[in-house]
């Protein structure tokens, strides 16, 4: 699976990617779970030297990832994660994903059981622009898609930064460190439920582990 969502040419690298890729250890083994077109496999093989796999359930996605070199197979992370074993990678990656799928607390402790460490990035629902189009128009924001009305909308499980900690505390899951964006691509580190970052983030990325 890989969000639609508009943040220019394929081929360009999202500040949220560059963050993430500074997360990852060189030489490490990844998994990137709905890893589009392969952009962030192509940085990390490159910048990172890392043992990189994806899973994409585009099929047209999967093709281009493969025209790059990259070891990429057709698959959906709601029911294809099941088949690595445990500790499989020394990271899994999910970009921008987490709110299209059914369960999501599935696929999180999914991606904690195949990887020692996890990399989450979401958009953020509970940014204020989205507060304040819900207070003045009385619609449900389109948040990252295009001319997505309420009914097509993917994101059939849109959260926040808190919810997203939350569900992490109720997992068992500890969160190792913490990033909000700006609309810029600028980013600030936070701790906790991260208020602010709740209210000014358009989107967080966070790097996962086990309690031990």
């Amino acid at each position: 699976m890989s969000p639609r969502r508009t943040n220019g040419p394929s081929h360009a690298i999202r500040a949220d990617q560059r963050l993430i890729a500074g997360m990852v250890e060189p030489g490490s083994r990844v998994l990137d779970v709905g890893c589009g077109n392969g952009e962030l496999l192509e940085l990390l093989a490159r910048e990172k030297s890392v043992d990189g796999r994806g899973i994409e359930i585009e099929q047209d996605r999967v093709n281009a990832a493969v025209a790059r070199g990259l070891s990429v197979i057709h698959g959906d992370a709601e029911t294809d994660l099941t088949d690595y074993p445990d500790g499989a990678f020394d990271y899994v990656i999910l970009g921008q994903t987490l709110p299209e799928v059914r369960n999501p607390n599935e696929v999180l402790a999914e991606l904690l059981r195949i990887g020692t460490r996890a990399i989450v990035s979401i958009p953020n629902f509970g940014h204020w622009r989205h507060r304040l189009h819900l207070l003045i128009t009385g619609e449900v924001p389109s948040v990252g898609f295009v001319n997505a009305r309420w009914y097509t909308n993917p994101n059939i499980h849109p959260c926040t930064i808190k919810d997203f900690v939350d569900l992490c505390e109720e997992l068992g899951i500890a969160v190792e460190r913490s990033v909000q964006l700006n609309r810029r691509g600028h980013a600030v580190r936070f701790r906790g439920a991260g208020r602010f970052a709740n209210l000014f983030g358009e989107q967080a990325i966070f790097l996962l582990r086990r309690q031990r």
